[in-house]
């Protein structure tokens, strides 16, 4: 996907919530004026692909014990200059779980936020508190793929039912703004 294709499926995206509403705008100035915005050469703020993998009863997530955060969170990560961010969010979600079988429920952003993230120690160094302009993706994987954690990323891979994904996230903000606002989306059947 080209940045411009990118840019042309953002415009026409239809916010979900107040928080989408808001949201939206930013990324798409981001991603106009900023060239470094899918790198994290921008040490501002850069583009992140991220994905609510359910199993195909659509009564699970899949969810890794993210080591930075503490805390059981969603599969995602950095562009890394890709532009394509759905095969960004369904990479991460491979690498991060072990997971073979899967694939997207379809092509189009399913969500979409700004996330903040704080300054922290990654690989021995220092990484100062920056945005992440992300892009969800719904995957559909099978449940009864073999599992495997990234030691250097998390120390768990579960499924857990739609609530119970929630309750095991100790990021407050997340439950409450995102991963709430991914299951009545998913249960809404608009994706």
């Amino acid at each position: 996907m080209t940045i411009e294709e990118l840019l042309s499926e953002l415009q026409g995206y239809i916010p979900w919530n107040e928080q989408e509403a808001a949201d939206r705008p930013e990324i798409i100035r981001q991603i106009k004026t900023c060239p470094d915005i899918f790198t994290r050469e921008n040490r501002n703020a850069h583009m992140t692909g991220s994905s609510w993998v359910v199993n195909r009863e659509r009564t699970k997530v899949l969810m890794v014990y993210h080591n930075i955060y503490n805390s059981w969170s969603w599969t995602g990560g950095h562009a890394d200059g890709e532009t394509d961010l759905l095969a960004v969010a369904v990479r991460e979600a491979k690498e991060e779980t072990g997971i073979h079988t899967v694939r997207p429920l379809s092509d189009s952003i399913f969500s979409l936020e700004i996330l903040t993230v704080d300054g922290h120690e990654k690989r021995g160094q220092y990484v100062s508190s920056h945005l992440h302009l992300n892009l969800t993706y719904l995957l559909e994987a099978d449940e009864a793929d073999h599992l495997a954690k990234k030691a250097d990323e998390n120390s768990g891979v579960a499924w857990f039912s739609l609530e119970d994904a929630i309750a095991a996230s100790a990021e407050l903000w997340f439950r409450a703004r995102i991963y709430s606002k991914l299951n009545q989306k998913l249960l809404s059947g608009k994706f």
